[in-house]
């Protein structure tokens, strides 16, 4: 299996790393879910710190309930307006407005407009380029077989997504 952070990647130039608007890292943006994603900045880039995907959702609704044991999201909504809740508590952003969901602590989103889009950072990277990449690639997952998915990657399941307002 191809491990996306290491396969033929050249370290990240001295004078930085552009990702153009609208476009993917390494040009391989990907459907997932209710949303096309572009990865602009990869843990390849920050020696495994971060990396950020763009999200941009056309349905109303998001991931299941789960946790990142070893990760804090951060979440930066920059159109539309998303449901997130962390923990007991629901949170509802809008453009400019952004949250972080601690690492061990359940979290969920729901994109609550028609379309949305949400920049979301994961610190550190961990297996999330390549989780929403075999991710993406399956076909009608039932919902056991995205558990399975999130667990092999780090992440857990604990209920069901966000209905969305």
């Amino acid at each position: 299996m191809s491990d996306l952070l290491t396969d033929n990647i050249a370290p990240p130039a001295v004078a930085g790393v552009l990702v153009a608007a609208e476009t993917d890292r390494f040009g391989t943006p990907f459907a997932f879910l209710d949303a096309w994603f572009n990865v602009v900045l990869s843990g390849k880039d920050t020696s495994g710190a971060a990396c950020s995907v763009d999200t941009n959702r056309k349905l109303r609704g998001g991931p299941p309930l789960h946790i990142h044991p070893d990760q804090d999201e951060w979440f930066f909504v920059r159109e539309g307006a998303f449901d997130i809740r962390v923990g007991e508590t629901m949170h509802h952003l809008k453009p400019g407005d952004s949250l972080l969901a601690p690492r061990g602590v359940p979290h969920a989103f729901a994109n609550t407009t028609e379309t949305g889009r949400m920049l979301v950072t994961f610190f550190p990277a961990g297996q999330m380029e390549d989780f929403f990449h075999i991710a993406s690639a399956m076909t009608s997952p039932t919902p056991q077989q995205m558990a399975e998915v999130f667990a092999a990657h780090g992440m857990k399941v604990v209920g069901p997504g966000l209905v969305p307002r």
